[in-house]
């Protein structure tokens, strides 16, 4: 079948790469044309598809990536893919409805949209259908296909495809198609009645962590004030069999006093050029705070630098790891993401390229 994943971050890159692997034809669409440029020279940006991987799919002319949105046409599944970040405590759905108008414009009878983004429970329903629709002038369910299923990435122990999928339809048809395409991409897929229950469940996995881990940090500063060891307590704790679930505490820190690494000083993505460059105040408003703040930027050489007001260190294993938080401003192709990845005790990332436990995007 030919395969559309409509963003190739750290959820899209891995469904498209997997669905080339299993013998679909997948065009990987974003609408970032560094990242498909990127993706075009064989070079992964997400922890799980290595570089080789990707090379395969390219060279066998199973995958390829494009910012060319004609090059969606023809398509028999599309999988939306992208973010959705929060935007004073509500989800931002810009990203998802400028899709589905894209999606609209090249939907065929007979096709199927897929929603993958984190959301609101009725968001398949209530927005992206109506947009298909109206973009199309084709019916949902008579003349075209749909649903929802949730993305479950972000787990060392569980493997992509070994994670169990749930699926929805917004009908019977709906339901049979993606299960037909899941299966052959998962080991388990786990269908429900609907897309609102997908999408509730996927909002259920989310604050069950959530609430926890923030609990969690509570107790690690009670513990603290009571000289009482916590992740001596938490391990105690997991011994139990049943009724607990281990949660480990998170950078519960105060700004004050802590050590963040800023990554990618300049105004614009690869620029030599500070000025106008919002990380000054950045800095500015973290040094506010009482935080000691570093700053790496591998295109300004050393004393170039002097309206930033940091100091200036390479971005290297030992200082990303010394952070207390690294905050990705821009992401110069001279950054190590992978590395990064790995060794930050915590990332704020804004510019939606690093995945993981550690990572959070802005």
């Amino acid at each position: 079948m030919q395969i559309v994943v409509a963003g190739q971050g750290y959820v899209g890159l891995p469904l498209a790469v997997r669905a080339a692997e299993v013998g679909h034809r997948v065009v990987g669409y974003d609408v970032d044309p560094h990242r498909v440029q990127q993706l075009a020279a064989g070079h992964s940006y997400v922890r799980d598809v290595d570089s080789p991987r990707l090379r395969a799919v390219l060279d066998s002319g199973a995958y390829s990536a494009t910012a060319d949105a004609a090059a969606l046409a023809g398509f028999d599944i599309a999988v939306i893919t992208v973010p959705t970040p929060l935007r004073d405590g509500v989800p931002d759905l810009t990203y998802i409805e400028s899709c589905a108008w894209t999606l609209g414009e090249h939907l065929r009878p007979g096709a199927t949209v897929v929603l993958e983004s984190t959301s609101y429970p009725g968001t398949t329903e209530e927005l992206l259908l109506p947009l298909l629709e109206e973009t199309s002038g084709l019916k949902g369910g008579a003349d075209f296909l749909a649903g929802f299923s949730p993305e479950r990435i972000g787990n060392k122990r569980w493997s992509f495809d070994g994670t169990p999928k749930l699926v929805s339809g917004i009908d019977a048809k709906s339901l049979d198609v993606i299960k037909n395409f899941y299966d052959g991409i998962f080991q388990t897929t786990m269908p429900v009645s609907g897309p609102k229950v997908a999408e509730l469940a996927k909002l259920l996995e989310n604050t069950f962590r959530f609430v926890n881990i923030s609990m969690i940090n509570e107790m690690a500063m009670l513990a603290d004030a009571l000289g009482v060891n916590i992740w001596e307590a938490i391990d105690a704790a997991a011994t139990k069999p049943f009724g607990f679930t281990k949660f480990t505490p998170g950078r519960g820190i105060p700004v004050s006093g802590s050590q963040i690494l800023l990554l990618g000083l300049t105004y614009k993505y690869d620029a030599t050029d500070l000025r106008n460059s919002p990380s000054a105040r950045v800095a500015e408003l973290l040094i506010g705070l009482g935080a000691e703040v570093r700053g790496a930027e591998p295109n300004i050489p050393d004393g170039d630098d002097t309206e930033l007001n940091v100091p200036r260190v390479d971005a290297s294993p030992e200082e990303v790891a010394a952070a207390d938080a690294v905050v990705l401003l821009m992401d110069h192709p001279r950054f190590d993401l992978a590395m990064i990845e790995k060794h930050a005790p915590y990332v704020l990332d804004c510019r939606n390229r690093l995945s993981g436990a550690n990572v959070e995007t802005l």
